[in-house]
C-alpha cells in the first residue's frame, strides 16, 4: 500500500454513445476486459480508496459489476444526474474524499486505459517526493494532439488548447494522459475557488477540468513528466480508438 494515504476519483458518468454499446462505458470490454477492471487492476497497489462518479440510470449495474470483484478496493459512488463536466464530476466526489481523509488526490478518466503500469510507479513516486506540490501528471508529446499544454519561456503551463473547444491546434503537441495527482490543498481549496470563476467551454458548454492547470501555474507548483508510451494518452471514445488501445494492448510489454 502506499505509504501516503490516497483516494482515486473516477469520473465515468459518460453513456459511451459514441462507442455504440448499450452498456455503461466503464463496462465496454477493452481487448476482452472491462474498462472500470482494467483502471482497478492499474491502481490498486497505489491507492487506499476509490470514488467512481456514475449515472444514475446505470449505479446499479456498476456496483454489482464492483461487488462481483475482489473487493481490495473500497469504492464509493456519487451519481452524475446532468453532463455539466468533468469539472463537476470531480467535485462530487468531494464528500467521500473529505471521509477518506486521503493526502492525495488521484483522478483518471475511465477510458484511459492505456495508461502502463511504470507511468503510474512514476506518478507514486513523484507525489511522495512532492507532497505539497498542487498538481502532479504525466504528459506525452504526439502528433495531431486532441489536447496541448501551452508554456511560457519557464515552463510553466499558461493555456490548455482544445480541439473539442474548437481551439486550433498545433502538428505536434504536448498532452496530457487523463491522469492527475492533486494535493489535499489543491482539491479542498484551490479547485473550489476555480469552480467559482470557471466559464463554460465554448463549443461543449461544460465546465471543463483542464484548464484548472494554468490556473494553478499561476502561483502554484504545477510538476509535469512524460509518460512511458506516446499512446497512453488515447482515451477510448470512438470505435477507432478502441481498436487501436487492443491493437496497442496486444503488444508485448
Amino acid at each position: 500500500m502506499p505509504s501516503t494515504s490516497r483516494v482515486l476519483i473516477v469520473p465515468a458518468a459518460g453513456a459511451g454513445s459514441r462507442l455504440g454499446g448499450r452498456i455503461p462505458k466503464l463496462l465496454v470490454p477493452v481487448a476482452g476486459i472491462p474498462m472500470i477492471d482494467r483502471i482497478i487492476d492499474l491502481y490498486r497497489d497505489h491507492i487506499d480508496d476509490a470514488v467512481l462518479v456514475v449515472n444514475p440510470a446505470c449505479v446499479d449495474d456498476v456496483r454489482r459489476h464492483i461487488d462481483a470483484g475482489d473487493g481490495k478496493v473500497p469504492f464509493h459512488y456519487v451519481e452524475q444526474a446532468s453532463p455539466t463536466g468533468m469539472l463537476d464530476a470531480i467535485l462530487l466526489a468531494a464528500r467521500e474524499v473529505d471521509k477518506a481523509g486521503s493526502e492525495s488526490i488521484w483522478i483518471t478518466w475511465c477510458d484511459q486505459v492505456a495508461v502502463r503500469p511504470a507511468t503510474i510507479d512514476a506518478l507514486s513516486s513523484a507525489t511522495v517526493a512532492r507532497p505539497q506540490t498542487a498538481i502532479v501528471m504525466p504528459t506525452s508529446t504526439r502528433e495531431h494532439p486532441y489536447i496541448h499544454l501551452e508554456r511560457d519561456g519557464a515552463r510553466r503551463i499558461t493555456r490548455v488548447l482544445q480541439r473539442r473547444e474548437g481551439d486550433a491546434m498545433p502538428a505536434t503537441g504536448e498532452s496530457d494522459i487523463g491522469v492527475f495527482a492533486l494535493s489535499r490543498a489543491a482539491y479542498t481549496d484551490l479547485l473550489p475557488r476555480y469552480a467559482r470563476e470557471v466559464e463554460v467551454g465554448g463549443a461543449t458548454r461544460e465546465r471543463n477540468f483542464l484548464p484548472f492547470i494554468p490556473w494553478v501555474a499561476r502561483a502554484h507548483e504545477v510538476l509535469t513528466f512524460p509518460c512511458t508510451d506516446p499512446m497512453e494518452a488515447v482515451g477510448v471514445n470512438t470505435p477507432e480508438e478502441l481498436k487501436q488501445v487492443e491493437e496497442y494492448l496486444r503488444r508485448p510489454a
